[in-house]
């Protein structure tokens, strides 16, 4: 992977103009709008739902990134499909779902990218089997649920086995991260061979959006291209 993706967050978007600041980021330079679900059983926190993806469908044209911090998300899937979802990234552990294999076929049957979600303590062991069935592999690397962590920097040797492992079977999925992402963690998770980036605070944290994307793009261009 050569190129640098961004996808904003909308979870640190302001809520009161959420379509609004979709649109903003989409002409900032956004690649992926990025789309955090999460039940309040997965994680502590609950934020949208399909409702809230059709409105962010109708703010844009770009990829939506959907992000299903849920449990057993094989009950919602066509709902987010439906509602305008890209990619529908599901996460690996159990305690979501048990039947992985199957919920990134049934992501596939509906016509839709899937990707699996590894949280920082879940070992690369738990999608070796299932990483011919995804177009992208998110690596997290903050705890997932809360806003406002730091960067896990033990993550990095994580996204380069998981590209030296894809590389190796001839796979091509994009490596995203998600978590703690800002100018000063970009290098590294590029050079480890991560080639699409999170950013939540970092570009709506500013009031220059357009300036936020183009400077963490310029990091990654700085790093060198992902291997």
């Amino acid at each position: 992977m050569t190129g640098l993706l961004i996808a904003p967050s909308v979870l640190a978007a302001d809520f009161g103009h959420l379509a609004d600041e979709v649109a903003a980021v989409d002409r900032a330079g956004a690649d992926w709008i990025h789309v955090d679900i999460m039940d309040g059983r997965f994680v502590p926190e609950i934020s949208f739902g399909p409702p809230i993806v059709r409105a962010i469908r109708k703010a844009t044209a770009k990829p939506l990134n959907v992000h299903l911090m849920v449990v057993e998300p094989e009950r919602s899937l066509a709902s987010y499909a439906e509602a305008g979802a890209d990619h529908l990234l599901v996460q690996a552990e159990p305690g979501s779902t048990i039947h992985l294999h199957r919920v990134l076929s049934q992501i596939r049957e509906l016509g839709k990218r899937p990707g699996v979600v590894i949280d920082p303590a879940t070992p690369i062991v738990w999608i070796e089997h299932v990483l011919h069935l995804v177009d992208i592999i998110l690596v997290m690397t903050v705890n997932p649920g809360f806003g406002g962590q730091h960067f896990l920097p033990e993550m990095l040797p994580k996204i380069a086995t998981l590209r030296m492992i894809c590389n190796d079977r001839g796979l091509r999925p994009h490596i995203e991260v998600d978590g703690g992402q800002s100018m000063d963690t970009v290098r590294s998770v590029h050079a480890a061979g991560a080639d699409v980036i999170v950013a939540g605070t970092a570009i709506f944290g500013g009031d220059d959006y357009a300036q936020a994307i183009a400077a963490i793009r310029s990091c990654g261009i700085e790093a060198g291209p992902a291997s």
